[in-house]
């Protein structure tokens, strides 16, 4: 009886310590001093070198079936100038295709149906931007209606942004040392950081009259510059 209480007991000891090998926990380093949480951001300006345009055809016609076939023909006619412009097949994608009746209201009588509004959008990626415009001009030449854009980035933002996490990292630093000075302490280690990113704003996205192939002057795209941008947060211990 008495080997068989022991024996509980023992297990009864043991069991903790196994739960424990099981589940360590996990101890935070311990701070000496004072605790400094900053943010700080890093930027850099690139010239765009991708501009994205939706451009498509909207035709109406008493009958659906007409809507469409006509809408179909000149749809086909702008893809082919953009396949004349060089423009690769991956760059051109459809974005809306659409088929809707256009009613007449009058007051106190029932909507009468007038016809069908049909709409065909593809959204195309210039990667040549100053020929943008002259292609633009091409699509309405060619019966495009409806052009929207553009919305200008950069094909491969790692290498800049890449260059903004080296400043932010660098500005919190600083920022971290000048806080240390004003305290009379000094930085020890950094204990965190973290990194949040994102494109600045460029230029805002433009839209193009349907009516512009009646206009002289020629259409032309300016890319300016677009601000790249990575905010990081960071943690110190000051003693």
């Amino acid at each position: 009886m008495r080997m068989t209480i022991f024996a509980l007991v023992l297990a009864g000891v043991s069991a903790p310590v196994v739960a424990s090998a099981q589940n360590p926990a996990i101890m935070a380093p311990a701070i000496a001093g004072t605790r400094l949480d900053i943010s700080a951001t890093g930027e850099v300006s690139r010239i765009p070198d991708i501009a994205i345009i939706s451009a498509g055809v909207m035709t109406r016609s008493p009958t659906a079936v007409g809507a469409l076939s006509d809408n179909a023909a000149r749809m086909e006619r702008v893809r082919a100038a953009l396949k004349r412009a060089g423009i690769a097949d991956r760059d051109i994608q459809t974005s809306n295709v659409s088929l809707n009746p256009d009613y007449r209201y009058v007051e106190n009588q029932p909507p009468a149906l007038t016809g069908y509004n049909a709409s065909n959008t593809v959204n195309v990626r210039f990667r040549d931007i100053k020929a943008t415009g002259k292609i633009l001009d091409a699509l309405v030449a060619e019966g495009a209606n409806q052009i929207n854009g553009p919305s200008l980035t950069i094909d491969k933002p790692e290498t800049a942004l890449d260059e903004a996490r080296t400043k932010a990292i660098a500005n919190g630093r600083a920022r971290a040392e000048l806080y240390a000075r004003a305290l009379g302490m000094r930085v020890v280690r950094l204990l965190s950081v973290s990194e949040s990113s994102g494109y600045g704003g460029g230029p805002m996205p433009m839209a193009v009259r349907a009516d512009m192939a009646q206009m002289s002057a020629k259409t032309e795209i300016t890319p300016g510059e677009q601000q790249l941008q990575v905010s990081v947060s960071m943690s110190f211990e000051l003693q």
